[in-house]
């Protein structure tokens, strides 16, 4: 247990993003207020889309990176990543004045591509494979002396996304249930480390696609469990498409995580229509998953009153928001 973030950690996380990441809210949908006074089960949407990044990954990137030693930050900094951390990572190395390097996969949508390059980083592209990322980043980092920003298999990383679970408890201090979308595992490691410190009554339930559920069959087999990239690619959730969660989120979920539920490409694309046109939220694929699972797999959840969904991100390619919304 010693190796896991602590609350004081994602505290300090907190401190370093002020006045860089948004605190963002919690947006009841769907909106039924008579229902939340009678007593029913009620769901508060945390959009982390409205991040300057579209995007929770911000907050990790940012405060990692504003953690490092001067000398270190002068040298510039290479991740890996499908996308939003990427952005993230280039956006916070914009914001402090260095230098970014960003190994992307080819099949990376464009939208995340364009960002990036928009706030000057320089783009290396990869086979979408998790392996090839972390190769090429490992590489680029020991010939040019770079310092690697993991997408989340880092302490500092996982205290960053934390901040998410600090916030929400605060907002909403009664929560029952928080519904956390799971690729390499940096966030929900994060949020189950605030959320349990904050109310351990609580319960923290993992989402992912049905076609890319490597962290279901990881708790399952108390060991992660890698998928290949063949079938994660499969999902249209591409944020989601990691073949296995990291170690030290592992160890998190282990300590933290409850259940993991999976949803269905339909329900992904049910719910990003719901939450444009009820709750006037944009989600990517991967964003929508968590509220994809309050909508459709109540009957698999803890039965609770007051549950929060985390809308990780809106950095969704126009043309498949526009397919969806028909």
């Amino acid at each position: 247990m010693s190796d896991l973030v602590s609350l004081p950690e994602i505290e300090r996380a907190a401190e370093r993003i002020a006045g860089v990441a948004v605190r963002t809210p919690l947006v009841p949908f769907p909106h039924d207020p008579a229902a939340v006074r009678a007593g029913e089960p009620f769901l508060r949407v945390k959009a982390e889309s409205l991040q300057p990044v579209g995007a929770f990954k911000l907050r990790g990137a940012y405060s990692a990176i504003a953690s490092l030693p001067p000398e270190r930050r002068e040298r510039g900094v290479v991740t890996h990543s499908s996308g939003n951390h990427a952005q993230a990572v280039a956006y916070a190395a914009r914001a402090l004045g260095i230098k970014a390097v960003l190994v992307m996969p080819h099949t990376t949508p464009g939208v995340k591509v364009d960002a990036c390059m928009a706030l000057g980083a320089e783009i290396v592209y990869v086979e979408p494979t998790s392996q090839a990322r972390a190769d090429t980043a490992g590489k680029l980092a020991d010939a040019h002396g770079f310092t690697l920003i993991p997408p989340y298999d880092d302490a500092r990383i996982i205290a960053g996304q934390g901040t998410v679970g600090l916030e929400l408890v605060r907002d909403l201090p009664d929560v029952d249930v928080v519904l956390v979308p799971i690729s390499g595992g940096g966030l929900i490691a994060g949020v189950g480390a605030a959320v349990k410190a904050l109310r351990p009554q609580a319960r923290v339930i993992g989402v992912e696609p049905e076609l890319a559920a490597d962290a279901r069959d990881s708790m399952a087999a108390g060991r992660p469990v890698a998928w290949e990239a063949e079938e994660t690619g499969r999902t249209i959730a591409d944020g989601l498409r990691v073949q296995r969660v990291g170690d030290l989120p592992f160890a998190h979920m282990r300590a933290h995580v409850d259940g993991v539920v999976a949803v269905t490409e339909d329900e992904i694309r049910q719910t990003m229509r719901r939450l444009a046109r009820e709750a006037r939220l944009i989600a990517e694929p991967s964003g929508a998953v968590a509220t994809a699972a309050y909508l459709y797999h109540r009957a698999e959840l803890p039965e609770a009153r007051a549950h929060v969904s985390i809308l990780s991100g809106g950095n969704v390619d126009p043309a498949l928001f526009q397919d969806v919304l028909r």
